[in-house]
């Protein structure tokens, strides 16, 4: 039986009418949702702007609490701040903007400041410090200054961080949105080696859709409400259905669709694969 590490159960999210900064007012941002992320899941969240996945991410940390329904993590809800706290002890942030989470003149320093919050032992800090760093392949950095690195470097100090405080599930709300194709591949080949070598849970709020397919599950939202969920393969299959809520489909699967191969293709590989088959077929 898989074990849940976060449980979303009936839950709906209504911004404040007076935030000036909610995307959403006139409508919940969260409507009725139910989903369980399961203890070493690759999860990669989908939908276009205003569906409602940035909410759910902040959910997912306690730094939203419902307007109805419930968030467990690990079967505790946030309704205290020490509660809230223990969550975030599971469950950590890394958000869009790098320099918006490093808040150190150091790379180490930055790396140390979560752990040193939860008033770690100073020994154990340099531990956690240097295995994290290690782990996102920035240990030789540990000496430079943040604003010196490039984005994907800074958003794999950010993800360090987040790995120094032990949690065991990272939620990433577009954490490449901001970076050039090179830091897109750094951040999502750091994120990939955590989940499968660390076994840390991994949540992806994304709109990339060759980012999207590397994950083991994929959950489209549309409107506060969760329109599909499946295996990468079961979803980019509903190209009509993608469409229809303003999504698109990776390119290797676009172009395998117009040439006519049936078969759900994800990547480049299986694109290639598709092709030689058909032409090997109509020789």
């Amino acid at each position: 039986m898989n074990e849940k590490i976060i449980e979303f159960k009936n839950v709906t999210f209504i911004y404040d009418a007076d935030d000036e900064t909610a995307e959403v007012k006139e409508f919940p941002a969260l409507s009725d949702v139910s989903l369980a992320i399961n203890k070493g899941e690759f999860v990669a969240v989908l939908g276009h702007n205003g569906s409602g996945k940035s909410t759910f991410a902040k959910l997912c940390n306690a730094i939203y609490e419902p307007t109805k329904g419930e968030v467990a993590v690990k079967g505790i809800v946030a309704d205290t701040e020490e509660k809230a706290d223990e969550i975030r002890r599971t469950v950590g942030m890394v958000f869009q903007n790098p320099d918006n989470q490093i808040v150190a003149t150091i790379v180490e320093d930055d790396v140390a400041f979560g752990p040193e919050n939860l008033g770690i032992e100073p020994s154990e800090i340099r531990r956690r410090v240097d295995d994290a760093l290690r782990s996102v392949n920035m240990y030789d950095f540990r000496h430079r200054e943040p604003h010196n690195l490039s984005g994907g470097q800074k958003q794999r100090v950010a993800i360090a961080g987040v790995i120094a405080m032990q949690t065991e599930c990272i939620v990433l709300d577009e954490p490449t949105a901001m970076l050039d194709p090179k830091g897109r591949e750094e951040v999502m080949q750091t994120v990939k080696r955590l989940n499968k070598e660390m076994g840390i849970t991994v949540v992806l709020v994304t709109h990339f859709m060759d980012e999207a397919v590397q994950a083991d599950r994929v959950v489209v939202m549309d409107g506060g409400k969760v329109l599909m969920d499946g295996k990468p393969k079961e979803v980019f299959s509903q190209v009509n259905k993608l469409r229809a809520c303003g999504l698109d489909v990776p390119q290797s699967t676009e172009l395998c669709r117009n040439l006519g191969i049936k078969e759900c293709v994800l990547d480049i590989d299986e694109c290639v694969d598709g092709i030689c088959r058909l032409m090997g077929g109509a020789v």
